[in-house]
C-alpha cells in the first residue's frame, strides 16, 4: 500500500502549497477571486525541502515522488544513515528536531510503536520551520492532537494534511475540523483501484514462498512493531 499512500501524502502537500483548499471554498461559493487580498499564499513545489519521518516502504515512495517534483528530500530513520540516491540526507532519531527545522513540509510515515507514540508533540512543532506544513499518513497516535491544534492556531504552521488522527473517527466538534488550512481524509490513503489486486498478488506469492520454504515478503517483526 506504499504507493497510493505516498500519492495521498504528495497530493495533500501540493494542494496546501498551491492554496487549493481556499480556491475550493471560493468555487463552492461561486466566487471568482480577483483581488490579491483574496488569494492564498502559493509556493513553487520545486526547490522546497521535504522531510520524510520513517523511511520505510511508504516513506521511500513519498521521497521518490517528491524528488521527481524537484524537491530536496531529507529523511529520518532509526536503522542507519543510508538511503536511496533520491534522498539528499538521512538522519537518525536523535537528528529529528534539527531536520525538522530545515523542512518546508514534514511527512509522518511512521509505524506506531512505544517510541513513536506522541513523537509529534509541542517540542517537535516548535522546532519545525515557521510556515511549514505537517502531513500525516502514518498513525494518528504518533501526533499529540492538542499540540498540533496549538501550532496551527498560533500560525507557526502554515497548514496540515491528515489522513490519520487521534482519536479516530475524529469527533465532529474537534477543533481540527475548523481550520481552513487543514485537509482531513478518513484514513483512506491506501485506497486505489488496483490495491485489492496488489494484496492478492502479494498473498499468492507469500503462499508460494511458504510452501517452497523461502523467505516471505513484508514480514512484520513483532518485537520491533513493524
Amino acid at each position: 500500500s506504499g504507493m497510493p499512500i505516498a500519492d495521498h501524502a504528495i497530493a495533500m502537500s501540493t494542494a496546501l502549497m498551491r492554496g487549493l483548499p481556499q480556491f475550493v471554498r471560493q468555487q463552492q461559493a461561486g466566487h471568482w477571486a480577483d483581488a490579491e487580498s483574496e488569494l492564498p499564499a502559493m509556493r513553487e513545489i520545486a526547490g522546497q525541502t521535504l522531510l520524510v519521518v520513517g523511511l520505510g516502504g511508504i516513506g521511500t515512495e513519498v521521497a521518490r515522488r517528491a524528488h521527481g517534483l524537484g524537491m530536496r528530500v531529507i529523511a529520518i530513520r532509526n536503522s542507519s544513515r543510508e538511503g536511496p540516491d533520491f534522498v539528499a540526507q538521512v538522519g537518525l532519531s536523535e537528528d529529528l528536531l534539527a531536520y525538522a527545522a530545515q523542512a518546508d513540509v514534514v511527512v509522518n510515515s511512521l509505524p506506531l510503536t512505544a517510541e513513536t507514540t506522541g513523537i509529534f508533540n509541542a517540542g517537535f512543532f516548535a522546532a519545525m520551520k515557521p510556515k511549514s506544513y505537517f502531513i500525516s499518513v502514518g498513525r494518528g497516535q504518533s501526533t499529540v492532537s492538542d499540540d498540533l491544534v496549538a501550532a496551527l492556531r498560533s500560525g507557526h504552521l502554515a497548514g496540515a494534511g491528515l489522513d490519520v488522527t487521534d482519536p479516530e473517527p475524529l469527533p465532529a466538534e474537534h477543533p481540527l475540523w475548523a481550520f481552513p488550512n487543514v485537509i482531513i481524509t478518513p484514513h483512506v490513503a491506501a485506497a486505489s483501484e488496483v490495491q485489492n489486486q496488489r494484496y492478492l498478488i502479494l498473498a499468492m506469492e507469500n503462499l508460494r514462498r511458504y510452501v517452497a520454504g523461502e523467505p516471505m515478503l513484508n514480514v512484520v517483526d513483532i518485537a520491533r512493531g513493524y
